[in-house]
């Protein structure tokens, strides 16, 4: 698994204009295929009037899913270039819809390739994108004496706590990169005398 991946920070809308030509680009995450397939015909639906609407999307942490489709431009004048800003910026799990209204001048091949790779770039830029670094879900138990003091010690040691939930005692879910959980343990140890129980979970992805 790969250690951290971007994706963009929200789903939202872009527009250029170039020769009277609009380029509306709309970006969102997408998890899967299928989220990214809906978000492409959303969009579609939304602009029934124009003449083109080109996607590209990156899916996977290692971004092993690429697709794109120039959607009527010619061949790897949209489409392409989408993918190519979407992987240059090491974004994943993402799809880009772009739509074109055509203003009647016509921009040629490479005027198109700049177009549209432009405009997904402009939109990355104006959207903003997160980082999401893979963790282990682990879980602390710990008596109530001490449970205050150690959220307070997690949270400013800048650990991502995840819940804390009472019971006979406390438990804090945290998330660690696998690298720290050793160090983890030994310091979880020294902060509560030996009486805290480490559980490690799955592994997931969060932001940072």
């Amino acid at each position: 698994m790969q250690d951290a991946y971007r994706t963009v920070a929200r789903e939202g809308v872009h527009e250029i204009e170039i020769s009277k030509s609009r380029f509306i680009c709309a970006l969102a995450p997408a998890a899967t295929e299928e989220e990214a397939q809906a978000f492409i015909a959303r969009v579609r639906k939304e602009h029934p009037t124009a003449r083109h609407n080109c996607f590209a999307y990156v899916l996977g942490a290692d971004g092993s899913v690429q697709k794109a489709s120039d959607d009527g431009e010619p061949g790897g004048t949209a489409g392409v270039p989408m993918l190519q800003m979407l992987v240059r910026r090491e974004m994943r799990y993402v799809v880009a819809v772009v739509t074109r209204y055509f203003g009647g001048i016509k921009l040629g091949a490479g005027g198109l390739i700049r177009a549209y790779g432009g405009v997904v770039g402009e939109a990355l830029d104006t959207l903003g994108t997160v980082t999401r670094r893979r963790y282990r879900l682990a879980t602390v138990t710990v008596d109530h004496q001490r449970a205050g003091k150690l959220e307070n010690e997690l949270r400013a040691a800048g650990r991502t706590v995840r819940e804390v939930s009472y019971g006979a005692g406390v438990t804090i879910g945290v998330g660690l990169p696998d690298s720290e959980v050793e160090a983890f343990r030994a310091w979880l140890a020294d902060a509560t005398a030996g009486t805290a129980v480490l559980e490690l979970g799955d592994e997931a992805y969060g932001e940072e």
